[in-house]
């Protein structure tokens, strides 16, 4: 099982939707826990919570440190999932899947959001993770996932 990171620093907005989706993930026993890092609006916070279960972390660094799982799925809040992602996510799992990238739909002028799937230790080695530095470690020829 899988803790995702949602980083919210450049879409909180979003969050809700991505939060959404992620349900389904969890139904599938594919997800142990979700924990938001970067904040938000505190009201919204307080409401996907309650209604969704995940935690809080101030930041990246914190998340990283605080999951509990040996794999992670760390996705921009911006991200919109392809249709089929669960599937792709899935049958990569439970194949032995190593590390990845999950690809989200493009967003204007072609820009698509990603997050990767990596293992634990390899993240919180880093002195000061993001996203870029986080696809940094994935291994040459890592899976490109929906």
């Amino acid at each position: 099982m899988l803790t995702v990171i949602v980083e919210t620093a450049d879409a909180g907005d979003r969050l809700p939707a991505l939060l959404a989706a992620l349900t389904s993930a969890a139904v599938e026993g594919l997800v142990r826990e979700v924990l938001i890092a970067g904040g938000g609006p505190p009201e919204l916070l307080a409401v996907l919570r309650e209604e969704t279960g995940a935690e809080l972390a101030d930041d990246l660094a914190g998340a990283l440190r605080a999951a509990r799982s040996d794999r992670l799925l760390i996705l921009p809040a911006k991200i919109r999932l392809k249709p089929g992602w669960l599937e792709a996510l899935a049958t990569h799992l439970r194949s032995g899947g190593g590390d990845a990238m999950l690809v989200g739909e493009g967003g204007f002028f072609g820009g698509q959001a990603y997050g990767v799937l990596l293992g634990r230790a390899p993240a919180v080695a880093l002195a000061h993770p993001d996203l870029k530095r986080l696809r940094g470690q994935l291994r040459r020829g890592a899976v490109r996932l929906a």
